[in-house]
């Protein structure tokens, strides 16, 4: 660990003095990245926070948890390989009006109670999952215009959705009275924020920039066939930049230059070979640390519980949410950190967090630590452990990785939280029952008194 670098080549042009270096510590992009963040991930967390609501006690959470990372999963999955040929304005106006539709799908639908469908409602939470993964693996990729700056504002914003969502949640809800129909319905016009941001707070020069750069190209001789930038198509390198939607008879891979005559399936195997290069340095310690954080936050943390005259609490539930907001305090420290303090050895937090995973499930099982207080200390190591492997891969992408390539690899590494937290799941949902069978068979009822 060392203080973070500010990277010296970040694009090479400037806009009214500014280099792109210093476009990242501009405040008008840290904010429009901040509320990136912070939008594009607090719908998740409203949608967990709501999921009892949702589904009614008789249907597993993990259900909620499921429809909620899976279409998300899939789209970081597949996207990458064709979401260049959409614009970045287009795909900022679609994933808000998607994601906007599926929070009103959630709402206006009657609760089970009155007789509402729960598959009506998980099809408006799967819409709003395929909006929010398509919506971070493009705003990482967009950082790759903006600077260092905006990616560590975005990692803040990311941070702060778990401690916004969950706790403007429990406000609406409990303090303030009101009906989960009503907090999400509010909460369907948040997307407005990020249109805000994007179209009015973010300053465009950076990308205008340079797509009047590489336009200006256009009007110089170059040679056919040649891949190097002399001879390069500059509506190929415009596209590539992910600036432009691609045109109907060129073809190109995200931030990849190609020939004009290769073929979509070529496009294809490129990038493919591409995601395959950035597995084991970026990809598996991401994996790695959402499989085991989201393992002890579903799986383990409802059944790390004390006796209650030895604990902080009146009532067993209250050691679970507990756990959650203390957990989120961490991952929001860390996530904000890449300014200050920088990890280039990926593997090392995400080894600890598997070594917090141990040491919670022998907690869960033989109980020898002494104090609740000590398992706070634990989920709070495992929230800075998570956020600081989610926010520096990508800061050691946009650091390592080949400018050319960087854009398309920022976006394609997103896969790796979401298949994470779908692995997690299936873990969770079978980890839960076996262990509360355990205390129970060995005289310790509290995981049914929840």
């Amino acid at each position: 660990m060392n203080p973070a670098p500010i990277p010296q080549e970040m694009g090479g042009f400037t806009e009214g003095g500014l280099t792109h270096q210093e476009w990242g510590a501009e405040p008008r992009v840290c904010s429009a990245f901040w509320l990136f963040g912070l939008i594009n991930n607090v719908l998740y967390v409203i949608i967990l926070s709501a999921a009892l609501d949702l589904v009614g006690p008789s249907v597993p959470k993990a259900v909620v948890l499921l429809c909620d990372v899976i279409p998300s999963f899939l789209m970081k999955l597949c996207a990458p390989y064709f979401i260049h040929a959409i614009s970045y304005p287009i795909r900022v106006l679609l994933f808000s009006v998607f994601s906007a539709v599926g929070m009103l799908l959630i709402a206006l639908t009657p609760p089970y109670t009155d007789g509402g469908t729960i598959t009506t409602k998980m099809a408006g939470v799967v819409l709003a999952s395929m909006s929010s993964g398509g919506g971070e693996l493009s705003f990482i990729s967009l950082t790759h215009f903006y600077g260092p700056f905006s990616l560590a504002s975005w990692g803040s914003g990311t941070g702060g959705a778990g401690l916004i969502g969950a706790g403007a949640y429990a406000l609406a809800t409990t303090t303030l009275g009101l009906s989960s129909k009503h907090t999400i319905f509010a909460s369907a016009f948040l997307p407005l924020i990020m249109l805000v941001s994007f179209f009015i707070i973010l300053p465009r020069e950076p990308l205008i920039r340079q797509a009047a750069t590489v336009s200006s190209r256009s009007e110089l001789p170059h040679a056919t066939g040649d891949e190097d930038d002399e001879g390069s198509d500059p509506r190929e390198t415009q596209e590539d930049e992910g600036l432009l939607p691609q045109s109907s008879n060129l073809t190109g891979a995200n931030s990849l230059r190609m020939s004009k005559n290769q073929s979509w399936g070529a496009a294809f195997l490129q990038n493919l070979r591409r995601s395959r290069s950035l597995f084991f340095p970026y990809m598996l310690p991401l994996l790695l640390v959402y499989i085991a954080e989201y393992t002890i936050n579903q799986g383990v943390a409802p059944t790390l519980l004390f006796p209650l005259k030895d604990s902080p609490f009146r009532h067993y539930r209250a050691f679970y949410p507990t756990y959650n907001a203390i957990y989120q305090s961490g991952v929001f420290i860390s996530r904000s950190s890449t300014p200050f303090l920088r990890i280039h050895n990926l593997y090392l937090p995400s080894l600890l967090q598997c070594l917090n995973l141990a040491i919670l499930i022998l907690q869960a099982l033989f109980g020898f630590i002494p104090t609740v207080w000590i398992v706070f200390a634990i989920v709070f190591w495992e929230g800075l452990l998570g956020g600081a492997v989610y926010v520096n891969t990508f800061a050691e992408i946009s650091d390592r990785v080949a400018k050319d390539e960087r854009e398309f690899s920022l976006g394609a590494v997103t896969v790796s939280d979401s298949g994470g937290v779908c692995i997690a799941g299936f873990i969770g949902m079978a980890l839960e029952v076996g262990l509360c069978r355990w205390q129970v068979s060995h005289g310790k009822d509290w995981c049914q008194q929840l």
